[in-house]
């Protein structure tokens, strides 16, 4: 079996893709490559790397043989050409969007969004002349209603960060590519283990590394997939000259190490978030559970059909609203009160004063973000004790109303 063989199975690929120690002199893990620079066997070699006309590597900003192993594999477990890292997932975020758009461009985006990519479209991009247009892309329809003779790039998230929307990636693909628009989806949530947006016809995949690619709270980093000649195009102008937001190649080893186990760890998640869910659905104390792996979930038979698990991610609210619901998680004993997901310890937070304050109440209201919405990112630990550490936290809660 070639190591860099496509056809074999996720977690094979996880694990092999892209690197032969026989090449390295039998070293089982890839070297760290730590040169910021790189030589050049004549001066016409390197004018000829910078053209373009000779691949190879020159200066780490560009790109980097540990790196390379690392954009190979996301590639392959995404099912597309070329892969592209970078420093954080705002960073490839906005190599990305600095790449594609110019002055009189329009992006249409879902009206539910991670609150710094949000602050990044709304107050970023629209200094420069780009018009940002905010749609429920849950609603077909009002996609291509929305879709004039400026959009140059659709993008959303599914599932959408913090309130759990379903976007149909297959009909707002097909919708993009009969008007010549790009459409971009950021899979943090899903990962490529659950859904490969680009087998459904996106262009580019997006991920904030930092959360589950990684898995162990330890590293900020971003990943993105896509076309050869777009990836190309986006490390040249996005990454190259705009941004400068390059991965360190002991980060890209991080994360190498923690795709060895993502198919595993998304098992679990997935397995252990369903009871968790499921527990919290039966509480009295909780008003609403968002879970796309519940019947209840509004757009269950869409997850099912493009998501293979469902994933680790619940946001729910309880009766009481706002004031309750910070009762509660200070009440939380093993689940811990932090931004960011996909860790191994089960993670809580509150959208709408944390990741999401950067919309303002009324901007909350109007693109779904409750101010009583909490977010759970199930870890790891035996599911009876997150059950067990929810279960007195809601207790103290009832406990309180009751009195």
């Amino acid at each position: 079996m070639s190591a860099h063989d496509n056809q074999t199975g996720f977690a094979t690929k996880a694990i092999h893709f892209g690197y032969d120690a026989q090449q390295e002199g039998g070293a089982l893990n890839p070297p760290l490559h730590l040169s910021s620079t790189y030589t050049f066997a004549s001066a016409e070699e390197g004018g000829q790397l910078f053209s373009g006309e000779k691949s190879g590597h020159f200066y780490s900003r560009i790109s980097n043989p540990t790196l390379d192993i690392l954009e190979q594999r996301i590639a392959s477990l995404e099912g597309a050409e070329a892969g592209l890292s970078a420093a954080s997932g705002m960073g490839a975020i906005t190599s990305v969007f600095w790449t594609l758009l110019e002055a009189g461009d329009e992006v249409l985006a879902d009206k539910t969004l991670y609150g710094c990519t949000y602050a990044f479209l709304q107050h970023g991009l629209s200094k420069f002349g780009i018009q940002i247009t905010f749609v429920d892309m849950t609603d077909i329809t009002a996609v291509k209603a929305a879709i004039s003779k400026r959009t140059k790039v659709i993008y959303y998230e599914t599932p959408a960060n913090p309130n759990m929307r379903i976007m149909d990636i297959r009909a707002i693909s097909q919708l993009a590519k009969s008007a010549n628009i790009i459409s971009i989806v950021d899979n943090t949530y899903s990962t490529p283990l659950i859904t490969q947006p680009i087998a459904l016809g996106a262009d580019i995949v997006i991920h904030s590394a930092t959360k589950y690619l990684g898995g162990h709270g330890d590293l900020v980093a971003g990943l993105l997939v896509g076309s050869a000649d777009l990836i190309h195009r986006i490390r040249m102008e996005g990454l190259k000259d705009m941004t400068g937001a390059c991965m360190s190649p002991f980060t890209a080893m991080l994360i190498m190490r923690g795709l060895k186990t993502l198919e595993l760890r998304m098992q679990r998640h997935s397995e252990s978030a369903l009871t968790v869910s499921e527990f919290l659905l039966a509480h009295d104390v909780v008003e609403t559970v968002y879970y796309p792996g519940l019947v209840s979930h509004p757009q269950h038979t869409l997850a099912s059909k493009q998501m293979s698990l469902y994933g680790g991610m619940i946001a729910f609210e309880l009766h009481g609203g706002i004031n309750t619901g910070k009762a509660f998680m200070d009440a939380l004993g093993l689940i811990q009160r932090a931004v960011s997901l996909g860790d191994a310890e089960s993670l809580i937070q509150h959208p709408a004063s944390m990741t999401h304050s950067a919309y303002t109440p009324e901007q909350r209201h109007k693109h779904g973000i409750s101010d009583s919405l909490i977010r759970l990112s199930v870890g790891l630990e035996s599911v009876e004790d997150i059950i067990n550490d929810l279960a007195q936290a809601l207790a103290q809660i009832k406990n309180k109303q009751v009195a």
